[in-house]
């Protein structure tokens, strides 16, 4: 699925026009954006959370010559799955 698809299934399910659907989607992608940057996690609670991570520095490989390169230390962002999306994905029941 991408953008666009989403933006038509919101549009239906929230029985808005797809005009709209995707200025929510926009302002949703940019508020997350902007609370992972500045270091803040987001929350959906079921959906999942993004955050922040550092990852050190390291030393790698270049795959062309296979000489050792050294990789700088940086943050990335990270998306951990919530329960209810775990479950959803598995194909799994949830227990009662």
């Amino acid at each position: 699925m991408n953008k666009a698809e989403l933006i038509e299934i919101t549009a239906k399910g929230a029985d808005i026009s797809k005009a709209a659907a995707g200025k929510a989607l926009d302002a949703a992608m940019a508020a997350i954006v902007k609370s992972v940057a500045k270091g803040d996690p987001v929350t959906l609670v079921g959906f999942g959370t993004f955050k922040s991570a550092k990852r050190a520095a390291r030393t790698g490989k270049n795959p062309k010559t296979g000489a050792a390169i050294k990789i700088a230390a940086t943050t990335v962002p990270k998306f951990s799955a919530g329960a209810g999306f775990k479950l959803a994905v598995s194909g799994k029941k949830a227990k009662k």
